[in-house]
């Protein structure tokens, strides 16, 4: 069993002794009995570890609406127990903890072995939306930690709560979170932090970079029993094709180039498109140095630490591209040869552009397509990068545009107002040709009037550093219906403040 407190590089606050990790009878907790799918591949895949507890935890914020789906016991879910469990001072008897094994490619280059560093795969829930797999990230040492402590803390793992269930309210495939509970325990990033633990859940876990890693050590064999697994979980129809791991790369190319296009048409920036932090599943995965556009900049970096920006805002679909490439290349020992590997990549470049436009068009209130419409769509970008146009507000503000009217509320939003005339001119012929109330409807349904920005989490995060979680329930709610007036709350949905554009995100959680 592997030891976290023999490695000597346990943190501040982390020095309790594993036999301290309790387990707790399947039967005592409520509509929580695992399965361990992913254990049953092998000890090639993982270690089996406990995870290693946290002093006196307490309730950060739960996600009540992910507890029904999953079909937890709304009562337990506020009890001691619980908190326990998912911090990982507790462990049900039917878990089997265990921590995965995967490499890939970070910034462009191949990094070797990585692996779940502080994430921990408590098992698989059946849930009435099918099975879904439950980790706790931040609980501890891994084998796979590196230089690290296994620890997450409260800062990165609110954003990580915040933002994915923002995700999903926006429809975007994301992977969920359902709690975070939070500990006094020390934990040193750039400075002194606390520790947290966020609760997350998917249907997998498994990235690129688990493919990645038996390729690149030749271990052909688990290679196909993952991409069997995989198959036979989650895409069943490539069983029956001529080339079933051809067909996986396809359905794998044209999830992510569906998930990109969500990103590129709500203005999400991800930050750290590494080739192990991207989901076989086509699911947003790994929030770190993320953010959502405040002014419209194409060339955007939201990660302090990309000083090449590689992972700009609208470098992420080539990057995704690249990425599945890398992809291709690891499922190559399963096919037949480098031509059958391209030609399954080539559907990304036909099913993105078609998906971001068609997005694009939802945004501008159009059900259907016309001769045109993409050089609307190029036309109202290029105003909004000249003038750096606030980009959630401005799709929402043009919900309210009525043709051949003044529409002051958009138009002032830019500079350059005889430009914009020029553009909405051409966009009130375009409506002449819509349906007035299917396009109203359809740009309220779209345009979200809540993201969430940067500053809006830095608040949250500044309070509850001073133990006020109330900050963090109320953006959940609003993220989690983001299209909804939610009168009362429209500072939410306002500019960002000066300080705003200092903020600076890393790496570092």
């Amino acid at each position: 069993m592997f030891n976290p407190e023999a490695t000597g590089l346990l943190a501040t606050g982390d020095n309790l002794n594993m036999n301290a990790v309790i387990t707790v009878p399947a039967a005592a907790i409520p509509g929580l009995t695992w399965r361990n799918r992913f254990a049953a591949l092998g000890p090639d895949f993982f270690t089996e570890l406990q995870p290693t507890p946290l002093p006196s935890p307490y309730w950060v914020s739960r996600n009540q609406a992910l507890a029904r789906e999953l079909g937890l016991d709304e009562q337990w879910f506020t009890s001691q127990e619980a908190l326990a469990l998912f911090t990982g001072n507790k462990v049900a008897e039917s878990s089997q903890p265990l921590a995965s094994v995967y490499s890939g490619h970070q910034f462009g280059q191949w990094a070797g072995q990585l692996g779940d560093g502080r994430a921990i795969l408590l098992g698989e829930l059946q849930t009435a939306a099918g099975p879904q797999e439950t980790q706790l990230k931040g609980a501890g040492l891994t084998p796979y930690s590196r230089m690290g402590d296994g620890r997450a803390v409260l800062r990165s793992s609110i954003r990580e709560y915040l933002c994915s269930e923002a995700m999903h309210g926006l429809g975007i495939p994301t992977t969920r979170a359902l709690c975070v509970t939070g500990s006094d325990a020390k934990v040193r990033r750039e400075e002194i932090e606390t520790a947290a633990v966020v609760t997350r859940t998917a249907p997998s876990f498994i990235r690129f970079g688990h493919f990645e890693h038996f390729s690149y050590s030749d271990q052909h064999e688990q290679l196909k029993t993952l991409a069997d697994f995989v198959i036979d979980s989650f895409y069943p129809e490539c069983r029956d094709a001529d080339q079933p791991y051809a067909a996986l790369l396809q359905a794998v190319s044209e999830r992510t180039a569906i998930m990109v296009a969500a990103w590129q048409a709500v203005g999400f920036c991800h930050g750290v498109m590494n080739t192990d932090n991207m989901s076989i599943l086509g699911l947003t995965i790994d929030y770190g140095p993320f953010q959502f556009l405040d002014a419209f900049d194409p060339g955007h970096i939201c990660n302090h630490s990309d000083t090449q920006g590689r992972y700009a805002y609208n470098k992420q679909p080539n990057i995704a591209y690249w990425n599945l490439f890398c992809l291709g290349q690891a499922l190559l020992p399963l096919m037949d040869g480098q031509e059958q590997a391209l030609a399954a990549l080539e559907s990304y470049k036909t099913v993105f552009p078609q998906a971001l436009e068609g997005r694009m068009r939802a945004k501008l209130g159009l059900s259907d397509m016309l001769p045109g419409d993409k050089a609307l769509i190029e036309g109202v970008f290029k105003l909004l990068a000249a003038d750096k146009v606030d980009y959630s507000i401005f799709w929402r503000r043009l919900g309210t545009f009525e043709p051949g009217a003044a529409n002051e509320a958009v138009r002032d939003l830019f500079l350059d107002r005889p430009g914009f005339d020029v553009w909405s001119l051409l966009y009130s012929e375009r409506l002449m040709q819509a349906d007035k109330g299917l396009r109203a409807d359809l740009m309220l349904k779209t345009n979200p009037k809540y993201v969430l920005r940067n500053h809006l989490g830095e608040q949250a995060i500044r309070a509850a550093k001073l133990q006020d979680f109330s900050g963090v329930d109320t953006l959940l709610m609003l993220l989690q219906a983001p299209f909804e007036e939610h009168p009362g709350q429209e500072k939410f949905a306002g500019f960002p403040p000066d300080w705003a554009s200092s903020i600076e995100i890393s790496c570092s959680s």
